[in-house]
C-alpha cells in the first residue's frame, strides 16, 4: 500500500468547506464505476476479499491505539472514494493496490486501474479488551457509516444526509467522495477525520470526531452548498429494520418472537416532554411528521435487551445499539419525519428518520448545523419519567375494537406506596373512541401497566396519545401510536 505524499501549508476543515463550495458551482460529475468484474459479486463472494492484516494501518505493538483498514470495491459498493491521510509529514493519497489484499475463493481481477480507489474503510480501537483491536466505525456506501460501542453489534446506519426520501420524485443518494483521516497519536482516545459530499443538487463538508467506549460519540459538523432548490433535506438521517416486533403481526414461516435492529423513535422537544414511537411493519407505506421545535435530541432505539424476546444465537438482535443525536445549538422550527416501508424479510433497512428544518436551503448559500451522534446500548437517560417498556395490541374484529397494553417501568414507580394511585391520560381523534381503561402495578419489571379498549368503526387511521399521571403530574413518556384500520 503506497502512501503518495503532496506538500500541505495547512489542512483542516476550511480546505474541505472550499473544496464543496467551489464544487457547488459547477454540475455534478458522478464518479466511474468499479470495473465489472467486482459489480458482479454476490454478497458472499464480496466478503471474500479481505485487506491483508499486515497492510493494516498505524499497526502498533501497544495496548490502546487506533488503527485503520481500507476496504475493497465491489458487489454493492461500485463507487470508489479516495482516502487520504494526515499526518506530521503532511497529506498524503491511499493508493491502491490488489496485492494489498486477499482474494479468497475469488480469481484476482487483472487489469484493475491503479487509481481504482476504495469503498470506504473501518477504525478500530480496543472498545472491550484492551488486547483486542475491535472495529467501532466503518464508512461504506454513498454517505452510510455505522459505529458500535462496548457489548454492541453492528445494527442501524447513520448517513451525511438524505434527500426527497420517500417522494415522488424518487430520493436522491449523496455520496462521500473523499475522506481525510488525521492519524491519531500515542494514546489518543478520539479521532478525527474529514469528508466531502456530493449529489446532484448539493455538496457539503464533513468534520467527524470520533471517541470510542461505553457510548461511542461522534462530534458532527457540516457545511452545506445546495446546487439547486431541493424539496426536502434530511439532516442527521438514521437508517434501521423493523421486521416483526411485539405490536406486529407474525408470518407463519417465522419462528422467532421479534426480529428488529430497532424497536422505537425517541423524541425530545424544547419543552422537555419524552415521545415514544413504537415501530411497525405494516402493509403500506407509513409517513410520520413529529413537530419538534428547538429540538433537544432524537433518536432510534434498541430498549428491549432480553435475549429470549429474540432467541437468535446468530443475530443477538438484543447487542444491536440505539442512536441518539443531541443538536449543537438552536436547530430552530422543523420536524422529525419517520418514514416506515413495507418489509417481508429482516434483509433490507425499511425505517428511515431525519430532521427537516422549516427554513429551506437557498440554493448556493452556505447551510451550517452540528450535531453529537450517541451510539451505546442504553439511549438517553430520562430517569425522572417512566419509560414506556413494551406495546402489545389484540384487535377484535367482529366488535371492531381494539386492546392496548402498555407497560412502563422506571422513576420510581415501583416505590410508590398503593395509597398513591397512578392514573393515565389517553387522546384519540375522531377516527376512534376510548371506551375505559385502566392502570395496574407492574411488579415484574418494577412499573405500571396501562390497558385501554378503543372502538374504531372507520378505516381512516387514528393518531393516540398516552402519559401516567401522579397528582395530576405527568411521570411517563408520552407514548405515541399510528393506529391503522
Amino acid at each position: 500500500m503506497l502512501l503518495a505524499t503532496h506538500s500541505v501549508l495547512a489542512f483542516d476543515y476550511e480546505t474541505v468547506v472550499a473544496r464543496a463550495q467551489g464544487l457547488a458551482t459547477v454540475p455534478f460529475k458522478p464518479p466511474q464505476q468499479t470495473p465489472q468484474a467486482l459489480r458482479q459479486l454476490n454478497y458472499d463472494q464480496y466478503r471474500d476479499i479481505r485487506l491483508r492484516p499486515e497492510k493494516t494501518l498505524w499497526s502498533s505493538t501497544r495496548k490502546r491505539h487506533f488503527d485503520m483498514q481500507p476496504l475493497h470495491v465491489g458487489s454493492i459498493f461500485n463507487y470508489p472514494v479516495q482516502i487520504n491521510i494526515i499526518d506530521r509529514e503532511g497529506m498524503h493519497r491511499l493508493d491502491y493496490s490488489s496485492a494489498d489484499f486477499s482474494f479468497g475463493q475469488n480469481p484476482v481481477p487483472q487489469g484493475l486501474p491503479e487509481d481504482l480507489g476504495f469503498a470506504g474503510f473501518r477504525v478500530r480501537y480496543p472498545i472491550n479488551r484492551d488486547s483486542i483491536q475491535d472495529e467501532v466505525v466503518v464508512f461504506a456506501g454513498a454517505s452510510y457509516f455505522r459505529a458500535v460501542s462496548k457489548g454492541t453489534l453492528y445494527g442501524l446506519s447513520a448517513r451525511g444526509l438524505a434527500i426527497d426520501t420517500a417522494s415522488e420524485r424518487g430520493e436522491e443518494f449523496p455520496i462521500f467522495r473523499e475522506f481525510w483521516l488525521e492519524r491519531p497519536a500515542a494514546g489518543d482516545t478520539a479521532m478525527r477525520l474529514y469528508a466531502l459530499l456530493d449529489s446532484k443538487r448539493i455538496t457539503g463538508a464533513y468534520r467527524f470526531v470520533i471517541y470510542p467506549g461505553e457510548t461511542t460519540r461522534m462530534r458532527i459538523e457540516a457545511t452545506l452548498f445546495p446546487r439547486a432548490k431541493i424539496d426536502e433535506v434530511g439532516i442527521a438521517p438514521l437508517t434501521s429494520m423493523f421486521f416483526i416486533g411485539k405490536n406486529s403481526y407474525r408470518p407463519d414461516y417465522e419462528w422467532r418472537p421479534e426480529i428488529h435492529d430497532s424497536d422505537g423513535l425517541l423524541l425530545l422537544d424544547g419543552t422537555g416532554e419524552w415521545i415514544w414511537r413504537p415501530l411497525d411493519n405494516q402493509k403500506a407505506l407509513r409517513i410520520s411528521l413529529f413537530e419538534l421545535n428547538h429540538p433537544k435530541g432524537f433518536g432510534l432505539l434498541q430498549r428491549d435487551r432480553r435475549y429470549a424476546s429474540y432467541d437468535d444465537l446468530e443475530t443477538h438482535m438484543e447487542r444491536r445499539p440505539s442512536a441518539w443525536i443531541e443538536p449543537i445549538g438552536d436547530w430552530g422550527k422543523g420536524h422529525v419525519k419517520l418514514t416506515e416501508i413495507p418489509t417481508n424479510n429482516e434483509y433490507n433497512d425499511n425505517v428511515v428518520m431525519y430532521w427537516v428544518a422549516d427554513q429551506a436551503l437557498p440554493p448556493q448559500e452556505p447551510f451550517n448545523y452540528a450535531y453529537w451522534l450517541n451510539w451505546n446500548a442504553k439511549g438517553p437517560q430520562t430517569d425522572r419519567v417512566a419509560q414506556v417498556y413494551a406495546t402489545r395490541t389484540a384487535r377484535n374484529f367482529e366488535e371492531k375494537t381494539r386492546r392496548f397494553v402498555v407497560d412502563f417501568s422506571g422513576a420510581g414507580l415501583a416505590e410508590l406506596p398503593d395509597n398513591e394511585p397512578i392514573k393515565a391520560r389517553i387522546w384519540t381523534d375522531d377516527n376512534s373512541r376510548l371506551e375505559r381503561y385502566h392502570v395496574s402495578r407492574n411488579p415484574e419489571i418494577g412499573g405500571a401497566r396501562l390497558s385501554f379498549l378503543l372502538s374504531k368503526d372507520n378505516k381512516q387511521r387514528s393518531e393516540l396519545r398516552a402519559q401516567l399521571v401522579k397528582d395530576n403530574e405527568v411521570v411517563s413518556e408520552t407514548w405515541s401510536y399510528l393506529l391503522e384500520n
